[in-house]
């Protein structure tokens, strides 16, 4: 991550579209993340960034590694900003966002997470680029962050 004037960290990539490469992004953001330790759930923020991109590489690119993904993250404060954005087509999020996985479903709660674990989630209008905001009341990685759910 970097630290700016206007931003307290950021990090921004570009990845292949592959799951390797989320998990790599995934070790990068562990390691230089040290100003959001104490102020951030890193539960919840990994959780949004893990499924933001898990779904961008699998839905939006197929898996293919000849694709890519870009990844934002900023932090400012306790305000953590998240956007993903695939070279896929889209898909139609108002329809998606309208059905539930049911208990015994193995896949399918992906936006159900953005959802619940986000303050704001956004998507453009094509659907290939998701944007999300979380607000950390209280923070360190070991706060299960569940605000009385």
């Amino acid at each position: 991550m970097t630290h700016g004037a206007r931003f307290d960290c950021e990090l921004h990539r570009s990845l292949a579209a592959t799951f390797e490469a989320v998990e790599e992004f995934l070790v990068e953001f562990h390691q230089h993340s040290q100003a959001m330790r104490e102020r951030v759930n890193c539960f919840e923020a990994e959780l949004l960034v893990r499924e933001a991109l898990t779904n961008a590489v699998l839905h939006g690119c197929g898996a293919d590694p000849r694709k890519h993904v870009r990844c934002l993250l900023r932090l400012r404060g306790k305000r953590l900003f998240i956007a993903v954005a695939d070279e896929g087509l889209g898909f139609d999020w108002r329809a998606a966002r309208a059905k539930s996985a049911m208990p015994s479903d193995c896949s399918g709660r992906g936006l159900q997470i953005l959802y619940r674990y986000a303050d704001q989630v956004r998507f453009n209008e094509r659907g290939n680029l998701v944007t999300m905001i979380k607000h950390f009341e209280k923070g360190n990685c070991h706060d299960t962050g569940n605000k009385g759910r």
